[in-house]
């Protein structure tokens, strides 16, 4: 039985896989708001509960928002700051009494996608997260690429690519830095951007929604979002060249974005012909979690 964990912000979620990868045991618990021990405790009871139920002792694969230091073993790069610089992977196989895997979120929602959904015939995946942050991961092979410095498909934190006059001022980042893909890209940027043309606050489906319904504050909004996302995702395609990008997050659910994303790709990318597949999760918001899971192959 393999288990897997979804560390959010503001839940945990728990899903049991049998040998045959076939869900049979879910719960999801809220996380305890900037509470270190708090939060593994709660991982702890949700890894006992399950074992209880099933009567079967399993693998725990959990995914983070952030990544383990490979040089001293702490938490970095963390949106839930209060991992940040502590042993989770340490305390938490203490407390279990078994190794413990930990992944990036989005390496894990990569590796669910790439292992059973919709990359699962092809060799190089690039599963993206676009939500209130965004993210990225890579899977060659089946296996997720790590990095030397666990960094690896860390796209939300380069540079946008080419910003033009209305790209700036460039925004700041919680990174400590400027003008990265993430404060264009992600759901509170792209209202943000909304609310600055408009004075009304929507939702990003609701923009979508709005843009697709003639509103022509919407449509220049969100298609100014679409050639910067393009733009983004050629210059991974360009070092990368995935067979198929996945996208995950709140945003992935906007259908508008399959049609037109190949488009907005497609000038910025070295060659001749845009090959590459851009297509919505299989799994949704379960992808994370199952890919926790397969952490343990």
């Amino acid at each position: 039985m393999r288990i897997g964990i979804d560390l959010g912000g503001t839940k945990i979620e728990l899903l049991a896989l049998d040998a045959a990868g076939v869900p049979c045991f879910r719960q999801r618990i809220a996380t305890p708001q900037g509470d270190y021990m708090g939060t593994v405790m709660a991982i702890a009871g949700l890894v006992e509960a399950a074992e209880n139920a099933l009567g079967q002792r399993g693998s725990v694969g959990i995914g983070i928002p952030g990544a383990e230091s490979p040089a001293s073993g702490l938490i970095k790069n963390a949106n839930s700051t209060c991992l940040i610089g502590k042993p989770l992977r340490r305390d938490l196989q203490a407390l279990l009494q078994r190794p413990v895997r930990l992944a990036n979120d989005a390496n894990c929602f990569a590796l669910s996608e790439a292992v059973d959904g919709a990359g699962k015939d092809a060799h190089v995946v690039f599963g993206v997260i676009l939500g209130t942050g965004v993210g990225g991961g890579i899977v060659i092979g089946g296996q997720v690429l790590t990095g030397a410095s666990a960094i690896a498909g860390e796209w939300g934190h380069n540079p946008l690519p080419a910003p033009t006059a209305d790209d700036l001022p460039l925004p700041p980042c919680y990174c400590g830095r400027q003008g990265c893909i993430e404060t264009y890209l992600s759901g509170p940027a792209l209202s943000r951007d909304y609310t600055h043309a408009s004075g009304q606050t929507l939702a990003p489906t609701e923009i979508a929604q709005a843009a697709d319904a003639g509103d022509p504050l919407a449509a220049a909004v969100f298609q100014t979002y679409e050639a910067r996302l393009g733009h983004a995702l050629a210059s991974v395609i360009n070092l990368l060249d995935p067979d198929v990008i996945v996208l995950g997050g709140g945003l992935s659910r906007i259908e508008r974005l399959y049609r037109t994303l190949p488009a907005a790709c497609g000038p910025h990318v070295f060659t001749d012909q845009f090959q590459t597949r851009i297509l919505p999760p299989v799994h949704g918001d379960a992808s994370g979690v199952r890919g926790a899971a397969w952490l343990w192959d």
